[in-house]
């Protein structure tokens, strides 16, 4: 089976076919650094992250560039109000949200460009956007004039002459159509501004991507994607742009992440609702955020909760804990091939457009079969399983160091032991073990585990975890 991409623009489950054999070129909008960080943009960053690296297993040779946004009206508010530059938010925000890919795992792009270091590409693409009366100025302000590209509306399946101005596209009576876009805006008093065929000033949202995606990927590329909300105007206006542009496609394949709720209700700060990505990362493990995700189909909506995102914690739980039991069991030893037939099984499901909950009800059957095996003491096989059940957890982002060592410090911030404490409480109980005092033992192993710690003997010595 050949992998399949749900395509936005045709509305339709495509056979993917890169343009170039064994090579994928890849654009993703990024944030606009102004702020941190949300679950939301967590929601599509893990997306594309899970896609990227389902590309790269498959064979691919990708080119993934995701860019930021910064400069924009937001970023220029926000700085007004602390009285610092521009350079020192977008400066704080993008080492933000570097460190917050990180903590979750996600794997860096090969570029991730600023729109503020792409302006020559900019003017240049609103030059030839003029020439060809695409583009319109009014005082120091362009325009992008939409009547003027007649597939205006193909990715959104919108009519020109049913739409409004909307979120996101600025009511101007100057303009010629209340959907015309800005190009360049004019500089105002204590603004960053740049010099340009048309005075100073800066560029609109929209033209930054279609300047940074073709310049690194060329045009077309293979795979545009974003947000579900991004879908229009910004992505649509990217295509009247680039294509209006150039005259030809802006991208093959675009592919759109679903919204996220939160418990039933659109995220925001007004209503109480709003959590970070550092937010959520005080109280739960990376791992838990991104099996919360897997476990919903990308393009499908999905409703964040507290409560779904424990029991996804839990779910991380069994896969760690097996994968330990597994490791322990089999042989350091025994370089195993991935069993061929689960890994068969794995890629049919990703291919069948990144089907990631069919995957991870693949895993967990996986799990369960395999801890049936070490209960039962059956050998046969089970090296190759393991290595499959891990390739498989590695694809999808599942297997980050450190997990269960996380899980161990977020649990002490908040429980009434001290790991001080936890020890001299194991130290008491081996020297009852050595003594044969084993009720005096097994009190000790009760009143922990009361707390909420599991204690284990082992081989290098008695360790302990939270349950």
């Amino acid at each position: 089976m050949s992998l399949k991409i749900f395509n936005t623009l045709t509305n339709v489950k495509e056979l993917f076919t890169p343009i170039e054999p064994g090579s994928v070129r890849m654009y993703v909008c990024g944030v606009t650094v102004y702020d941190s960080a949300h679950i939301g943009h967590a929601r599509s960053f893990f997306t594309f992250d899970i896609i990227y690296r389902y590309l790269k297993f498959s064979g691919y040779d990708v080119e993934y560039v995701r860019n930021f946004t910064d400069v924009d009206d937001k970023i220029i508010n926000k700085a007004n109000h602390e009285r610092v530059s521009c350079d020192t938010i977008t400066g704080r925000y993008i080492e933000e949200f570097a460190q917050d890919g990180e903590s979750l795992g996600w794997l860096r792009p090969a570029r991730e460009p600023r729109a503020t270091e792409h302006i020559a590409e900019i003017i240049a693409i609103i030059e030839r956007l003029e020439a060809k009366a695409l583009a319109y100025r009014v005082d120091g302000d362009m325009y992008y004039a939409v009547s003027g590209f007649a597939e205006y509306g193909k990715l959104s399946r919108k009519k020109i002459d049913e739409l409004e101005a909307g979120a996101r596209v600025e009511v101007d009576e100057r303009k010629r159509s209340p959907l015309d876009f800005a190009l360049w805006k004019s500089s105002k008093p204590g603004e960053p501004s740049w010099d340009s065929p048309w005075g100073p000033g800066r560029p609109g949202w929209h033209i930054e991507c279609s300047a940074m995606s073709t310049k690194y990927l060329g045009q077309p590329f293979d795979i545009h994607g974003g947000g579900r909300d991004l879908i229009f105007p910004h992505h649509e206006n990217e295509i009247a742009q680039s294509e209006g542009a150039f005259g030809q496609a802006l991208a093959r394949y675009w592919i759109h992440a679903g919204f996220l709720n939160i418990n039933q209700e659109k995220m925001s700060k007004s209503l109480g609702n709003f959590f970070t990505i550092r937010d959520i990362l005080c109280e739960f493990d990376a791992v838990a955020l991104r099996h919360f995700f897997l476990g919903s189909h990308y393009r499908n909506p999905l409703d964040f909760s507290k409560e779904g995102l424990a029991e996804a914690s839990k779910a991380a739980d069994r896969i760690f804990d097996t994968i330990e039991r597994l490791g322990k069991s089999v042989k350091a030893s025994v370089q195993a091939i991935a069993d061929g037939a689960l890994m068969e099984s794995f890629r049919q499901e990703m291919d069948d457009d990144f089907n990631t909950p069919r995957a991870l009800a693949l895993i967990f059957d996986e799990v369960r079969a395999l801890n049936k095996l070490v209960d039962e003491k059956q050998a046969k096989g089970i090296a190759a399983r393991y290595a499959a059940l891990r390739s498989m957890c590695d694809v999808l982002g599942l297997l980050q160091q450190g997990y269960f060592e996380r899980k161990k410090q977020r649990w002490l911030k908040n429980s009434i032991l001290s790991e001080g404490e936890i020890l001299a409480a194991i130290g008491r109980r081996n020297e009852a073990r050595k003594a044969k005092n084993f009720p005096e033992a097994d009190r000790i192993r009760d009143e922990l585990n009361r707390h909420g710690v599991a204690i284990e003997d082992t081989p290098e010595g008695t360790i302990w975890k939270v349950r």
